[in-house]
């Protein structure tokens, strides 16, 4: 691509990182490379599986640690694997080796203080021209919303989940 753009997917409901996965699947059918950097998972999901099984064009790396992160305060492991996905996510996107990087849930690292809001500008600067950039996850803060060039807003209405309803594999998981 001769110009890569900026893209945001944010917003309470959900969709962001399915919507991703979903260009993703274009971007390969397509001919596209993507590199697929995914924050705070360390759980494989079953899209990481199969998306390393079947589409040789489509590299996925997991920045997370064990356990989760959202019912507990960021300690030391958890600051260690965003600082070291910031790193390899700079080092690829800066390379311009992947028409398309998609970084999964960036915006929750952000939103627990795992990565501040200059060292993400400084990652958009760094993209590679040809690159295009799309980041996910709730709580993108308005200083990238207003850098971005596509931004997409999921907001929820209703979900089953408020009604007890767990993850089911292969619709939440």
């Amino acid at each position: 691509m001769d110009k890569g753009y900026f893209q945001i997917y944010t917003g309470t409901g959900k969709g962001k990182t399915t919507a991703a996965l979903g260009l993703t699947m274009r971007a390969a059918g397509a001919g596209l490379s993507v590199y697929i950097g995914q924050f705070i998972k360390s759980m494989e999901y079953h899209e990481i599986g199969i998306l390393r099984d079947r589409f040789p064009e489509v590299t996925v790396e997991l920045y997370g640690i064990e356990g989760c992160i959202v019912n507990r305060e960021p300690d030391a492991n958890d600051k260690k694997a965003a600082a070291d996905g910031l790193a390899r996510a700079a080092e690829i996107l800066m390379s311009g080796s992947y028409d398309i990087m998609i970084l999964d849930e960036f915006f929750i690292a952000m939103n627990f203080g795992l990565i501040s809001e200059k060292q993400a500008m400084d990652l958009v600067d760094s993209k590679a021209e040809g690159t295009e950039l799309i980041m996910t996850g709730r709580y993108a803060p308005e200083a990238l919303i207003d850098r971005a060039d596509l931004v997409t807003d999921m907001n929820e209405v209703r979900h089953y989940w408020t009604q007890g309803v767990e993850a089911r594999d292969g619709i939440e998981r």
